[in-house]
């Protein structure tokens, strides 16, 4: 396996330069940008593994470069850090709901930063996930009424229209459905699927949940994912 890229978007000289210098000795290649029209084409053109975006950016908010970034179906899985000044929770949740992975707020610690980056680029789904599906018990295929999940694949349709999810919500799709009709707390998906390394607080579930539903229950009249009122989540285990 190569070098992982990450693409820096931030429109502080001394953050990037500081960025670089610390991402290049842990050993990432690294690309970066100044605003976010730049960082949009950029990734277009290297298709970074990992992108560290600011939020107030000169020409677009770093919302709109990651919702713009989602969108784009070559550059939807790739996962976002926030990096910002802004601290408010409300920002947090704005900038989990724009489709980003994770969020650190300014001043940051770089070793901090560093552990995040490592926890994200272990944690997305490989493409190779089907080959470790005998040892693991996840299944190759899931179908259940009408959404249709093809791990190999990183597919998901729900009546038949493919749908774009980040890798953390397919990974929290994909655990659910091993284990639909269970329940599980925020506490036990931030250890399967986010893993013990992580920094991520329990409420970053909620919304990555809420998102997930938003994007597979598109049929009002079925629902897929069930809260548990003071317990957690699980998948409703009615299958075809």
């Amino acid at each position: 396996m190569g070098k992982a890229n990450i693409l820096v978007i931030d429109d502080e000289s001394d953050i990037v330069e500081l960025l670089k210098y610390n991402l290049a000795k842990e050993g990432y290649d690294v690309e970066f940008a100044f605003n976010g029209f730049d960082g949009i084409k950029i990734a277009e053109v290297v298709k970074p593994d990992l992108i560290i975006l600011d939020l107030m950016l000169p020409d677009l908010s770093g919302y709109e470069v990651c919702k713009r970034i989602k969108r784009n179906s070559y550059l939807a899985l790739i996962p976002i850090i926030f990096l910002s000044a802004k601290k408010e929770e409300v920002d947090k949740i704005l900038g989990f709901e724009s489709g980003a992975e994770d969020y650190i707020s300014k001043p940051f610690s770089v070793n901090e930063l560093l552990a995040r980056i490592r926890a994200i680029l272990k944690r997305i789904v490989p493409a190779n996930l089907a080959k470790d599906n005998k040892t693991t018990g996840i299944l190759d295929e899931f179908r259940f009424k009408n959404i249709r999940v093809n791990v190999n694949k990183h597919s998901v349709t729900v009546k038949n229209v493919e749908i774009k999810l980040s890798p953390i919500e397919f990974k929290i799709l994909i655990f659910l459905m091993t284990y639909a009709g269970d329940v599980f707390s925020r506490e036990k998906l931030l250890d399967n699927v986010w893993g013990n390394n992580s920094f991520v607080e329990p409420r970053t579930v909620d919304v990555h949940i809420r998102r997930l539903r938003l994007n597979i229950e598109i049929d009002e009249s079925i629902k897929f994912i069930e809260t548990i009122r003071g317990v957690g989540y699980k998948f409703i285990d009615e299958k075809v």
